[in-house]
């Protein structure tokens, strides 16, 4: 008896681990470009994760310590996660009132950004830092009404490969407006 428990206690924590290593955490993506450790994940208040639900939502929310500006060549001031990860928002949401509407295989590309109460902010009016509720009942940030998001493209700190994605995905501007491309001095003086 005692070893058939045992060996029902072994399979148990193979299979555990074999369903972890299935997924993609950004978590890691952000541990292996930071060297920073993973943050535990987040929950939703009643003891359950933020993103419970569809597989794709259980790995779809990208942590933050708190939100801050960063000057982009390309794009001007952009809105970033605190470790530097570019923040975007979907033209398909809506501010007022904040509604997420990327659900399901779109979690996958674009993880949403969860809210944390007394985050960092810097660079940014804290009365344009809010959440909205998610179908799932996670907590999402929101700048100026708009749900923010990371994207799974962007391998590297600082990068902006969502930007413009479907025309419909575009970087957080400070004022939580979408980030259009800074045109250059063409040569006339600047006029």
């Amino acid at each position: 008896m005692r070893k058939m428990i045992l060996t029902l206690a072994v399979a148990a924590a193979a299979a555990l681990s074999l369903t972890a290593c299935d997924s993609i955490d950004l978590t890691k993506q952000d541990q292996a470009a930071t060297g920073a450790e993973a943050p535990a994940a987040a929950e939703t208040g009643n003891g359950t994760p933020a993103a419970a639900g569809t597989a794709a939502a259980t790995t779809a929310a990208a942590t933050v310590a708190g939100v801050k500006v960063r000057d982009d060549a390309t794009l001007g001031k952009v809105v970033t996660d605190w470790k530097g990860w570019t923040l975007y928002r979907f033209e398909k949401d809506t501010p007022k009132p904040s509604k997420s509407t990327c659900e399901a295989d779109c979690l996958a590309k674009w993880p949403y950004v969860q809210y944390a109460e007394n985050m960092k902010i810097e660079g940014v009016d804290q009365k344009l830092i809010g959440k909205v509720t998610r179908a799932d009942g996670a907590l999402q940030l929101t700048i100026n009404g708009w749900p923010a998001y990371r994207f799974a493209g962007d391998a590297k700190v600082g990068e902006t490969k969502g930007q413009g994605v479907g025309g419909v995905w575009f970087a957080f501007t400070p004022e939580g407006k979408k980030a259009q491309a800074v045109t250059g001095d063409s040569g006339n003086g600047g006029y």
